[in-house]
């Protein structure tokens, strides 16, 4: 299990400004999620930048001529009205115009989850199967994900450093009218809070990068305390506690170390936040005293006290959001990375289409192939020939290969050394996506998905999802048309626990839908990977003699350890050592006496 370790990565300047180079990339994303929105507040946020200068300067006005009535016993009471109009209809335009602001930020925001979320999904199902057996591809998949709603907040702060960085711009023109100084001595108290803000910001993305695997295993440990799927285990085995003290002792660690770092930035930033006080009331004691020597008007010491007031805050907002931005874009260097990840095993899309009908057959040439970070390779010298017409069980203990070869066959992998060829012709030079059209296959290890049986059938084929025809001749070929007749809703129902209304099946039930998936499609190779491992012997020896019957022209490869259901196929190929060590009908690997009749009697003899 993962343990808690310090961060021991030092925050560099560098690194941060390096990741703003990705901003362009996160903007280029939000414009394309929604182009009108993402103007329109563009355009808002800068008008709302310059209201509150337009508010100072109309509270200006009408403190002078308050003042000028008072020492004169009157004055003119029309223009006074007019800036008081003024003042009223920049506030309440600057009412509407943030409420706007807020409508589109939301907009755009679901626009931008969608739109992600969606890109996220399209690239995923581009890359190699590799990438998600790779531990650290999945901390990197779990990182990119997060950012499809966690740079959300991204998004608001970029809005706010446009409309900041316009009230600052007209707010400090004014103060420089009067005192160019002033200006300089706000800047001057800022920048060091900022600072120590943004130091702390880079260490907290360093401890949320390091954490990672971290929060992999806290999720994985709640998903078996907490999922249906784990649930009569946990019950059973009484591993409640056990769960509860290994999710509670990552989490603890976690605590612990986000508290420690949390504390240290407290004290630095208390320490600063009273520096960059002292520059404000520095400047508004020196405007009390001018006001009070009768050295600049009422108004003017109103609009400069106001000036300053905002000048202060927007410079610390304009450096709290930048510095906020920069972090923020240090977490963005994981989507974007994982945006232009690219697959080892090409898509080949101007490639060759596979022959159709297969004539010679499929052939394995001196295949050789490991995994990567592997050094023993699985298959060695891999060599036989599928053929048209041919049904092939495919036998071997656990571990040599025999699901490998299966992916091989369809270009999730490719070899390390030799060829596939089909009618002569290397699988590489193909259109992978064509390839694998002519392949129906269901794994061991096949999805169950909490969906309609509709559409868990036309998994198989999802351009026939609305063809009800095809799904019953599915269904009818693997006997789940047993199973749907007996559901209220046929097609419609839903499966599995996950939403209202759903049923779930036992082993052997979804196995059947799993099988129709692979009748649906139109393929020339079918391939069943133990498929039947929830069937009885007898159910998994009816379904065998149904396989025959629909593959009389197809080339069909079987994988199971039931021998009993093995005998049934033309031929027998036995995997050992990366090779096919033994190669036969039944009844010639039988009488041979080798590792295939060896492992036949072990099976026979439990059920005499």
């Amino acid at each position: 299990m993962p343990t808690v370790q310090p961060s021991v990565e030092a925050a560099t300047w560098r690194s941060r400004l390096s990741a703003l180079s990705d901003l362009p990339k996160l903007w280029a994303l939000v414009w394309e999620s929604g182009p009108k929105q993402v103007l329109a507040t563009i355009i808002l946020r800068t008008l709302g930048g310059v209201i509150p200068l337009g508010m100072l300067l109309a509270a200006k006005q009408i403190v002078d001529l308050v003042g000028a009535a008072s020492r004169a016993g009157g004055g003119d009471a029309g223009s006074l009205w007019f800036w008081v109009g003024v003042e009223f209809s920049f506030a309440g335009a600057g009412q509407v115009i943030g409420r706007t602001v807020d409508y589109f930020d939301s907009v755009i925001a679901d626009r931008f989850t969608m739109s992600l979320g969606l890109k996220i999904m399209r690239h995923s199902a581009s890359l190699d199967l590799a990438s998600f057996e790779d531990p650290a591809f999945q901390d990197r998949l779990e990182r990119a994900r997060a950012q499809s709603t966690d740079r959300i907040g991204m998004l608001t702060s970029a809005g706010w450093l446009l409309q900041r960085g316009v009230m600052i711009v007209f707010t400090a023109g004014g103060i420089i009218y009067f005192s160019p100084w002033l200006v300089l001595i706000l800047v001057l108290s800022v920048v060091p809070p900022f600072l120590v803000e943004s130091h702390f910001a880079f260490l907290g993305y360093t401890r949320a990068h390091e954490l990672t695997p971290l929060r992999r295993s806290l999720n994985y440990y709640l998903a078996l305390g907490s999922s249906a799927a784990s649930a009569k285990e946990v019950k059973v085995f009484s591993l409640a506690g056990h769960l509860e003290a290994q999710y509670a002792g990552l989490a603890n660690g976690i605590v612990d170390q986000n508290r420690i770092l949390a504390g240290r930035r407290l004290r630095w930033g208390a320490l600063f936040a009273v520096f960059a006080a002292v520059g404000y009331y520095g400047s508004y004691a020196y405007l009390t005293r001018e006001a009070f020597a009768q050295r600049i008007t009422l108004g003017t010491f109103t609009f400069m006290v106001g000036a300053i007031a905002g000048a202060n805050g927007h410079l610390q907002t304009i450096f709290s959001l930048f510095s906020d931005i920069a972090d923020q874009a240090l977490f963005l260097r994981d989507l974007i990375l994982f945006l232009e990840e690219k697959p080892s095993i090409g898509a080949n899309a101007g490639g060759a289409l596979p022959p159709r009908p297969i004539r010679s057959g499929l052939e394995f040439q001196d295949v050789t192939f490991a995994y990567p970070g592997s050094a023993a390779p699985i298959l060695q010298s891999l060599n036989f020939r599928l053929e048209r017409g041919q049904r092939t069980a495919l036998v071997g203990e656990n571990g040599e290969g025999k699901t490998t070869l299966v992916k091989l066959m369809m270009r999730l992998y490719d070899p390390l050394e030799g060829k596939i060829l089909l009618d002569g012709q290397d699988l590489r030079e193909m259109n992978a996506d064509e390839v694998r059209k002519e392949v129906g296959v269901i794994f061991q290890d096949f999805v169950r998905y909490d969906w309609s049986v509709r559409e868990n059938i036309a998994a198989g084929n999802i351009e026939s999802l609305n063809h009800d025809s095809a799904l019953w001749e599915a269904s009818n070929k693997s006997n789940a048309s047993q199973i749907i007749d007996k559901f209220p809703g046929k097609l419609e129902q839903m499966l599995g626990r996950r939403f209202e209304g759903g049923v779930d099946l036992s082993g052997g039930e979804w196995q059947r839908i799993a099988l129709a998936r692979a009748y649906l499609r139109d393929a020339q190779i079918l391939i069943l990977d133990e498929p039947t491992a929830a069937l009885d012997p007898v159910a998994e020896h009816e379904m065998f003699q149904k396989f025959a019957e629909l593959t009389q022209d197809k080339m069909a490869l079987f994988i199971s350890h039931r021998f009993s259901t093995v005998r049934m196929a033309d031929r027998i190929l036995l995997l050992s050592g990366g090779r096919i060590a033994e190669d036969g009908t039944h009844e010639a690997l039988i009488q041979k006496g080798g590792l295939y009749a060896r492992l036949f009697e072990v099976q026979a003899a439990s059920y005499r």
